[in-house]
């Protein structure tokens, strides 16, 4: 499984632990001596401050970083909870992808390891004519996919597989966060599916169930 510098990491769809699991990841890599840090290009639903880039740091236990208070690691912060499109014309703004590039390039520069965490999942839109993922596919960026247990998320994560394999983008790693858990019997039959048909479809995905095993042993 092949390192790489900067990863971007997506979701079946929104609340499947995307921002938990990026500050996971982020912790685990810093614990074994990468040093890593993690973006929010684009936050929506937040007033002053990115409340995602707030819950890596809180995980990480690093308190904001000089690269947060500097506006590197959010380059785009907006108040409507909606897609990153909506939220900007509400605000009569315009987001610039390239100035988002710009900001990883520079936070890739200081650190070994960068986690751009997008906004909803693979198809939400970012700007006029480009959803997210045209852009995963623009700035060819290896894609951790995070499903989660909850109904629904069988059909949501194989479409997205799906999507990422026409792209030719890199699925690097599948994490499984099995929340919801009340369920186990169902999570389990989901953590079956989704993991068998990765491995088939996608024989050079890393598949993690994270309530099983972590990041132990995965290759970032």
């Amino acid at each position: 499984m092949a390192e790489h510098k900067v990863y971007f990491i997506s979701g079946m769809d929104t609340d499947c632990g995307k921002t938990y699991i990026t500050a996971r990841l982020a912790a685990h890599l810093n614990a074994i001596g990468i040093k890593t840090i993690t973006q929010k290009p684009v936050q929506t639903g937040c007033a002053d401050v990115s409340e995602d880039i707030e819950e890596h740091r809180k995980v990480m236990g690093t308190g904001w970083l000089p690269e947060d208070k500097e506006g590197r690691t959010c380059t785009y912060l907006f108040r409507m909870p909606a897609s990153p499109l909506l939220a900007a014309k509400r605000e009569n703004r315009t987001i610039d992808t390239q100035k988002i590039a710009t900001d990883t390039q520079y936070l890739a520069s200081r650190y070994d390891r960068v986690l751009v965490e997008g906004a909803g999942g693979l198809m939400v839109p970012m700007t006029e004519g480009m959803m997210t993922i045209d852009f995963v596919e623009s700035q060819k960026l290896p894609l951790i996919l995070v499903a989660s247990s909850r109904l629904g998320s069988i059909n949501h994560t194989l479409l997205s597989v799906e999507a990422c394999l026409q792209r030719g983008i890199s699925l690097h790693t599948l994490v499984y966060n099995r929340m919801p858990a009340d369920n186990r019997i169902m999570a389990d039959d989901t953590w079956e599916t989704i993991a068998g048909y990765v491995r088939a479809k996608s024989p050079d995905t890393q598949v993690i169930d994270f309530a099983e095993c972590g990041f132990g042993g995965s290759s970032f």
